[in-house]
């Protein structure tokens, strides 16, 4: 029989992480259609300005262009490692940990790649208050995402 005392634990930290992703993907996805909306705007003669970046972002700092991006990714990837992970929490047996295991591990992963760039961010200073509410639901989903993982770990028997 698989251990049935993490299955609350690992279903509570999946709401949790779906949540948060989701929100992490939202803010991601405004600050994209700001940059496009408000971003360098190329003359007739298609002339790029000078110092043009392609993640130019006009607010935040110099990390934010691929904060911005990394995080966008990391919160779509997370939601969908999420409901990958309802399959397991419904089932609850060693057959279906691998499928739940492994998106949970590249959201992770995805996850880390962004709170790097946040610390980065964090570190250069400047940004507005939508940027910081997405620096701290990714420092949060490093930890929570982690935990996630080995609860659902918990499975030890192969049944």
């Amino acid at each position: 029989m698989a251990n049935e005392g993490l299955k609350p634990i690992a279903s509570l930290l999946l709401v949790l992480n779906f949540c948060m992703y989701v929100i992490v993907a939202s803010i991601g996805g405004w600050a994209l259609n700001f940059s496009i909306n408000h971003g360098f705007v190329i003359g007739q003669g298609l002339e790029l300005p000078a110092h043009f970046s392609p993640v130019y972002f006009p607010m935040g700092n110099q990390a934010t262009g691929f904060f911005v991006v990394f995080a966008l990714i990391a919160g779509v990837v997370g939601a969908a490692a999420a409901i990958a992970g309802v399959h397991h929490i419904r089932n609850w047996r060693y057959g279906s940990l691998p499928s739940a295991a492994s998106s949970a591990v590249i959201a992770w992963g995805l996850t880390l790649l962004a709170m790097g760039l946040a610390c980065k961010e964090i570190y250069l200073e400047g940004r507005n208050t939508r940027l910081r509410t997405m620096e701290a639901f990714l420092i949060i989903l490093s930890a929570t995402q982690f935990i996630y993982i080995l609860a659902i770990h918990g499975v030890s028997s192969r049944t």
